[in-house]
């Protein structure tokens, strides 16, 4: 019989919706404009002293965490009452009388679908409800839904109007209509927002897709810059000399002894240690005499660079010291100075980078937190995050070398090829004496400390040795090297075993301390 009074039922004009006949009853009208928009009319008739108050919610939770919002606008209220709308709800307070309101919808079409809540949130229960919808083409299919259970009657009528009705909606109760559309009717306008929840703020949106991508552009931009630096410095060494223009001895760049471990293979030890004291004997602050002893000659001064003076304290701190008692002493080379000297020379990696992706981690990770208790969008803490970690990467893949310090190591490959090949007759005789023994602690550090003493041994007339008590030979002091260089190792073996002993209970035998003395 309902059906039967929805086929006879008059269809009115679409902006005029039919007064209701039944107290406590609507009349509603839909229609879908080609832009998309969705034209509601509706006509509530209120029974005398009674109120009725809707609220339609205007975000609806969508599948995976998700809400779908809606826009209700060019709200107009014909009859008596009041209609508002703020940006989670449309709400009606409507008195006695028939009242019309009129409004448009943006965000009812997904796809090809069109769904609008028809009725319900009314505070009072609605007697009868009836409604029309058109659209620019017939529906394909139409539903109607409340509380998951369908309507009284859902159907498109012989001239393609799509109507609904439905008696007795319980206050509170929803009546929602969705109907499908022939593809390409109108285009789809619907908005999907993350849900506002935990789950919510983690949702894939535009702003954070975008920003994926330019995470990943960063990370083949890394990864690029990667490749490149570790590429650089491979080439074959270049020639290097010993002498400068001036006749003087000629360090590449300036580079110390005690700099060439560091430099050329990224770790500094004893042999570094033992090449800065050789040096700073030959530039005439240390004397060795026989014992060997070591004395201080002349004081620190400004010549001497931070890491230079940290050795001299540490292997001085008094006016002499032998080799057996600085056996003893287990002195370390002191690698934060030298390590800061290397990068304020612009040779080594600050590490910067690496400090700064840590702190970058740290604030990935709070404003993760902060955007997922908050605003949403908590996917952009996570790329704050990744990127921090991706920068602490890059630093420890990135080479310790800079640029400059790749070239200087590159000049010290040529050097080593230089010092195994010399010829000391290659020197005019007055150059012979400082070219031995300035080049003596880069030979050492170097590993080419033999054929740099046999060349200048072999001479009929070898260089003096300036720097050191008595007169010896170029042999005795390439021993004198070796014997420092074997010094500091046998502290440092002397040091680990000494580690070692105490981590596990053990004592090396009295009197027999770690490394044996040097020959």
């Amino acid at each position: 019989m309902l059906a039967l009074f929805l086929a006879a039922a008059p269809v009115p004009a679409q902006d005029q919706p039919p007064l209701p006949t039944v107290p406590q009853s609507a009349e509603i009208q839909l229609k879908v404009e080609r832009d998309g928009s969705l034209s509601v009319a509706e006509a509530i008739s209120v029974p005398d002293g009674v109120t009725m108050d809707r609220r339609v919610p205007l975000r609806v939770a969508a599948p995976h965490h998700r809400e779908r919002v809606y826009g209700v606008r060019d709200v107009v209220l014909e009859g008596s009452g009041t209609a508002n709308v703020d940006q989670d709800a449309f709400t009606v307070h409507l008195t006695a009388g028939t009242s019309i309101f009129r409004y448009t919808v943006d965000g009812a079409v997904a796809g090809n679908r069109v769904t609008w809540e028809l009725a319900g949130g009314w505070s009072t229960d609605l007697k009868f409800i009836r409604a029309s919808f058109a659209a620019p083409k017939i529906p394909v299919a139409v539903d109607c839904a409340i509380g998951g259970f369908p309507c009284a009657a859902a159907q498109i009528d012989h001239a393609g109007l799509t109507r609904f009705s439905q008696q007795n909606l319980a206050a509170g109760d929803r009546m929602t209509a969705t109907v499908e559309l022939p593809e390409h009717t109108v285009p789809a306008n619907e908005v999907l927002v993350p849900a506002k929840t935990i789950a919510g703020a983690f949702v894939l949106t535009t702003p954070v897709a975008w920003a994926w991508v330019g995470f990943a552009a960063l990370l083949l931009t890394a990864a690029a810059v990667v490749g490149f630096a570790r590429r650089r410095g491979t080439g074959d060494p270049p020639e290097a000399g010993l002498i400068a223009k001036n006749g003087g001895f000629a360090s590449p760049e300036g580079v110390l002894p005690g700099h060439i471990g560091l430099l050329l293979h990224g770790r500094a030890g004893p042999a570094d240690l033992a090449a800065t004291v050789l040096d700073l004997a030959v530039r005439n602050y240390v004397w060795v005499s026989d014992g060997p002893t070591l004395t201080r000659r002349n004081p620190p001064d400004e010549h001497l660079t931070s890491f230079e003076r940290a050795v001299f304290e540490a292997v001085l701190p008094g006016e002499s010291v032998t080799l057996a008692e600085l056996r003893q002493r287990h002195v370390e080379i002191p690698r934060v100075a030298l390590h800061a000297d290397l990068a304020g020379r612009g040779w080594l990696a600050t590490g910067r980078l690496g400090r700064a992706g840590t702190r970058v981690v740290c604030y990935g990770v709070f404003l993760t937190i902060l955007l997922a208790l908050t605003a949403g969008y908590a996917q952009l803490g996570v790329i704050l995050t990744l990127a921090g970690a991706a920068a602490v990467a890059v630093s420890a893949a990135l080479p310790a070398r800079r640029r400059a310090g790749a070239e200087v190591a590159r000049r010290l490959r040529g050097v080593a090829e230089q010092l195994a090949a010399m010829r000391a007759k290659d020197f005019d005789k007055p150059q012979r004496e400082l070219v031995f023994s300035r080049g003596l602690p880069y030979a050492s550090a170097l590993g080419e400390l033999g054929p740099w003493v046999a060349a200048f041994d072999g001479l009929d007339h070898p260089p003096p040795v300036y720097w050191h008590d008595g007169e010896i030979a170029p042999d005795q002091a390439g021993s004198f090297a070796t014997a420092l260089a074997g010094t500091f190792a046998g502290a440092r073996r002397g040091r680990l075993l000494a580690t070692a002993a105490a981590d596990t209970g053990c004592h090396p035998p009295a009197g027999k301390p770690g490394g044996a003395e040097p020959s």
